[in-house]
């Protein structure tokens, strides 16, 4: 690739106005998550294709009542039944279920169980209507045997399931939480269920769990939720504080198991670890979303480069950086560009699982693919906000996210066709190997990278990057290519605005734009760059507007449409305009941030014409490159 020659500087400028340089810098190391569950990751491939249909059956969807019901009255210390059955058994203020049929509870146990022990093909339904159980040292509701249970809240009844803070062995199994399910459990109905659960997990489903209508509130000091299979929800209302994951879902055995699968609804979840966590794929059409992961992203921490100040003077300009006298690159300063994950536990391997004491505190977290089609967003997470260990795909929805580290981050691919996203705060806005960005609408602030296409795992990534470039550009005396350049940011559409305080566009590969909006402003000073890439970067369509330091400044290394890059320095709120030889206006923006350097490309700007740029009151004509 050709370098870019320093532009003349303009004599009757106060401003310095030159050529951005086209150095080749390798982009840092990133610090991409591994998260360590024994299938995290497992490429298995995921069936995005699948619907309602295919996760909820008609019964799972009905409310009705089926059969004829047996009335259970629940009376303190005791229990009776209005049916002289065999399938009601009735010891003290425990209850078992043996055979399949409707049950209706109404009352209250003070220290009591309901037990589901059936044939392995019964489906019972089990109907609350106001029940308030409470278990000093077991679960509530525990199902041992069936097919499938069902539990149904009635129209406007308010129902509660709790442990009182103990949870003692009964039989062989390890129960530890309020509601205990060995086997498929579905709720649904148009009352209120609350569960808590102040000494394990709010729900535990060792099979498939499904939520069809209903409200429900779980306080737990474990999980909300434990599934092993899946989760499934559609049209039902749930609010989770969680002292480890809102939900966890996790099949350790069987990589295909352990989704989360969500048609609509709506979530409140407050969580000391993730908020929604699947050791599977994560699949949402919908639902309104409020999550807070890990305290939000003031518990997250990391660390940037720290030396900014200690470089030379600018483009150009004496003691410098590139280009002058006795400057090297970096003025031989080296940075610790690491991020130190949450909570004070670094990431430098794996930014969950670093420690034994590590916690993950993403907002949604898929160790598999991540599919969102649609649903609104509102999640503040100490790390990743939205994180998937291969792919995320985002085609709609609206996000509101704060990040202790990055907002969005696939450790392969990332691809958002559509949506309004809002990324308010975040250590790196977007992170993945390959990012693809192809329409809707983002704005991202970032204490580092804005976009990261990030080659490699945590500590992994490029053989030292920028860090260890000192003296030449590419090709140069310390120079040279990454040993790891295989990422890719590809800009196809939409509209893009980002504040980075490290590089706007980061690639350890390529980058790519043929449409859509782009602007970048960031910092005036440290190792950053608008555009950082390790081999070419190219627009063939599209407007990009790209403020922000000259010390490793890159412009693009090809094109079809022209570019104008100069060193122009000036405060926030100096507008930028660029005109053509007849005076017509080609493009204008204001930054709201102090810069240096300019980058400027759009359709309308031709290669090798010639057009005046005004920075404030200053001016220059150039030749577009």
């Amino acid at each position: 690739m050709k370098h870019k020659l320093v532009l003349p500087l303009l004599l009757t400028c106060t401003l310095v106005l030159g050529g951005c340089g086209n150095n080749n810098s390798q982009g840092e190391n990133s610090n991409n998550e591994n998260d360590s569950n024994s299938l995290a990751g497992t490429a298995v491939e995921v069936d995005f294709s699948q619907t309602d249909e295919d996760m909820f059956t008609n019964r799972d969807l009905s409310t009705e009542y089926k059969y004829n019901p047996v009335s259970i009255q629940l009376n303190g210390s005791s229990a009776s039944c209005d049916s002289d059955t065999d399938s009601v058994k009735i010891e003290g203020s425990t209850i078992t279920i043996s055979d399949e049929g409707t049950y209706i509870f109404s009352g209250s146990l003070d220290n009591g169980m309901i037990i589901v022990n059936t044939e392995d093909t019964d489906k019972p339904q089990l109907v609350f209507d106001g029940i308030t159980i409470t278990s000093a040292s077991s679960a509530p509701l525990y199902i041992l045997e069936a097919d499938k249970v069902f539990v149904t809240l009635t129209e406007g009844s308010t129902n509660t399931l709790s442990n009182g803070g103990a949870f003692t062995a009964i039989d062989e199994n390890n129960i530890d939480g309020a509601i205990y399910s060995k086997q498929d459990l579905t709720f649904n109905g148009n009352g209120s269920l609350s569960i808590e659960s102040p000494a394990g997990h709010g729900i535990v489903a060792k099979d498939d769990l499904v939520f069809t209508s209903g409200t429900y509130t779980i306080t737990s000091s474990a999980h909300g939720i434990d599934a092993n299979d899946s989760l499934r929800v559609k049209d039902a209302s749930l609010t989770i504080a969680a002292g480890k994951d809102g939900a966890h879902v996790e099949n350790t055995d069987d990589a295909e198991k352990g989704f989360i699968y969500i048609s609509s609804g709506t979530f409140d979840i407050d969580a000391e670890g993730d908020g929604l966590s699947a050791g599977a794929y994560v699949q949402i059409e919908g639902g309104t979303f409020d999550i807070l992961a890990g305290g939000g992203y003031e518990n997250g921490t990391k660390s940037s480069s720290d030396n900014w100040g200690n470089f030379g003077g600018g483009m150009g300009m004496p003691g410098g950086g590139m280009g002058g006298p006795g400057g090297g690159r970096r003025g031989g300063v080296s940075s610790d560009s690491t991020s130190t994950g949450t909570s004070g536990v670094s990431n430098s391997m794996d930014s969950t699982t670093s420690s034994d004491e590590s916690t993950s505190m993403k907002g949604i977290k898929a160790a598999n693919s991540m599919l969102i089609n649609a649903g609104t967003f509102t999640i503040d997470s100490a790390d990743d906000s939205l994180h998937s260990n291969i792919s995320v795909y985002i085609n709609g929805g609206t996000y509101t996210i704060a990040s202790g580290d990055d907002g969005i981050h696939g450790e392969e691919e990332l691809v958002i066709t559509n949506g309004t996203i809002e990324i308010t705060n975040s250590y790196e806005g977007l992170e993945a190997l390959d990012i693809t960005f192809a329409g809707g609408s983002i704005s991202i602030q970032s204490t580092d990278d804005g976009i990261n296409a990030a080659g490699g795992t945590d500590a992994s990534g490029t053989e030292g990057g920028r860090d260890a470039m000192f003296g030449g550009g590419m090709g140069g005396m310390g120079g040279g290519m990454s040993a790891n350049s295989d990422g890719s940011i590809t800009i196809t559409g939409g509209n893009i605005f980002m504040y980075a305080q490290g590089d706007g566009l980061d690639a350890n590969g390529y980058i790519e734009i043929t449409g859509g909006k782009t602007i970048v402003t960031g910092p005036t000073q440290g190792d950053t760059a608008i555009l950082d890439y390790d081999t070419t970067a190219t627009i063939d369509g599209g407007t990009f507007i790209g403020v922000g330091s000259t010390m490793m400044a890159q412009i693009f290394s090809d094109g079809t449409q022209g570019t104008m890059a100069v060193q122009a320095s000036a405060n926030g709120g100096t507008q930028i305009r660029i005109t053509d030889t007849a005076g017509n206006e080609v493009v204008s923006y204001t930054p709201e941030t102090a810069f240096q350097c300019v980058i400027i490309s759009t359709p309308e700007i031709v290669k090798g014409d010639s057009y005046t740029i005004y920075v404030g009151s200053q001016s220059g004509t150039f030749e577009s490159q």
